[in-house]
Parts: structure tokens; C-alpha cells; sequence
């Protein structure tokens, strides 16, 4: 019932949004969402001004909002882009959530930042989107090394093989890897408290939908946002999810 609840209010969105892409200058903005219903990251700050310094940096808009209003035909209509940062819990109704489908089926761009696969467990299409649901992290934060697994991808050419960084590393309930592309994985012997084994995705994107996915498991601490490789993985989502296809999918 809720599926179909979501097809009917997804067709009545769509056209009003596929006008406003149509309408859409060659730039395009990006809109940072980062509503909170549980668990609530004090890198957020940080994480916004990380991406309004890559807007102004690299020629796109941005704003910023926790309001989730913000999720119908006419306000999403001027964004290529929504990222969800660090979002967690159920932050949608579901006009809302009938809105993000029918934006992303127009053919817009979702990026995923850590605590958005921590998000909208009951949705069914939201969990598809976003690739894996969090289960848990070991206590703490923790030096791993971070494998790359495409370098030709916009979000990880500019990473090397191994890639040592400190995070909070998640486990996720589902590995993802038959329904998206990975680009990078954790090697679990380089830190404890891994759960998934040799095979721990950690970063992802797909066509999902009609539209664009990137996901990465990154971004808990604030000093990841200063953190000069991890910022640029970000930009090469967020290029990437708004159409750039210099990281095309084999």
C-alpha cells in the first residue's frame, strides 16, 4: 500500500520537475540537507562549509537546511543535486519522500555523506538508493587503510592504491556490491572492529532509479572536512551525481 501511496504522488511531482530541469542554467546548484531524528554528528558545521567553499571553488551554487519542507516539486526543482550529510532517522514524510523519488527519476543526483545510510530505515526506495543501511562501527575512531578500487572514477583518481586516513569506519547490514558500483573498500586487517570481511565496501555510486547515486561512508569527524583528499572525493560525487561523466560507469 505505501508503494503504491508512493507511485501516485511520484506521478503527480514528475512533470513539474522535469519542467524545471528544462528550465535549468548550464551551473547548477546543490542543496545540503542535514536534518537530524537520532544520532547528531558535531562535524555538520564543518561538513556545510566544506561544501559551500567547494561551490565557490569549483562554479556551483549551494544552500543549506535542516527544514525538510524544503522536499516538494518547486523547491527541489532548482537543485541538480541534494546531499544528504550525515542525516540520520526518519527525516521525510511521505509527500516528501514522493517528492525526492520523483526529483531523482527526472534524472537529478543524490550524494550520501556517512550518517545518510543511518536514514529512513522504513523506506524501502530510500534503502535502494542509498545502497546499505549502517549496523554498527567499532567504539572510537580509527586509523584503516582505505583500498581503491576504481581510479578512474572522478571521486578516487586522485587517491593512491592505499589510501591511510582516520575515521569511524561502519559496517553496514547488506553488502552492497551487487547492486552498485564500489569504488573503495576497507581493508578490516588494519583496524579492529570490522564485521563485514575481506569484502567491506565503504564507497559506492549507481544509476538508481533514473537518476544518480554517490555514497561514502566518510565524514564523521570534523577534521575530515579539512582533510584535503576526502574533500576532493567529495567534489568528485557531487561532479559526478550533477551529470559529469568523466567518471562514467563501466
Amino acid at each position: 500500500m505505501k508503494f503504491l501511496l508512493h507511485c501516485l504522488l511520484c506521478a503527480a511531482v514528475l512533470l513539474p520537475l522535469l519542467a524545471a530541469q528544462a528550465r535549468a542554467a548550464d551551473g547548477f546548484s546543490a542543496l545540503v540537507f542535514t536534518k537530524t531524528a537520532g544520532f547528531r554528528h558535531d562535524s555538520i558545521p564543518e561538513g556545510i562549509a566544506a561544501v559551500r567553499k567547494l561551490a565557490a571553488e569549483n562554479g556551483f551554487e549551494v544552500d543549506a537546511t535542516e527544514d525538510a519542507g524544503v522536499f516538494n516539486p518547486d523547491s527541489l526543482g532548482k537543485y541538480r543535486v541534494v546531499i544528504f550529510l550525515s542525516t540520520t532517522g526518519d527525516v521525510l514524510n511521505q509527500e516528501q519522500e514522493a517528492a525526492l523519488q520523483a526529483w531523482l527519476q527526472a534524472g537529478n543526483g543524490l550524494v550520501g555523506i556517512h550518517a545518510a545510510a543511518d536514514t529512513e530505515y522504513e523506506w524501502e526506495w530510500y534503502g535502494g538508493a542509498v545502497g546499505a543501511y549502517f549496523k554498527s562501527h567499532p567504539p572510537g575512531i580509527h586509523e584503516a587503510t582505505v583500498e581503491v578500487e576504481d581510479p578512474a572514477h572522478l571521486s578516487t583518481a586522485h587517491l593512491p592504491e592505499q589510501w591511510v586516513r582516520t575515521d569511524e569506519w561502519y559496517n553496514y547490514h547488506q553488502n552492497p556490491r551487487e547492486r552498485v558500483h564500489v569504488l573503495l573498500t576497507l581493508d578490516e586487517r588494519t583496524y579492529d572492529g570490522g564485521e563485514m570481511g575481506d569484502d567491506h565496501p565503504i564507497a559506492w555510486m549507481h544509476e538508481y532509479d533514473g537518476g544518480r547515486v554517490w555514497y561514502t561512508g566518510g565524514g564523521h569527524t570534523a577534521e575530515s572536512f579539512s582533510e584535503p583528499a576526502f574533500v576532493q572525493h567529495i567534489l568528485g560525487g557531487i561532479l559526478w551525481s550533477a551529470g559529469d561523466n568523466t567518471g562514467e560507469m563501466p
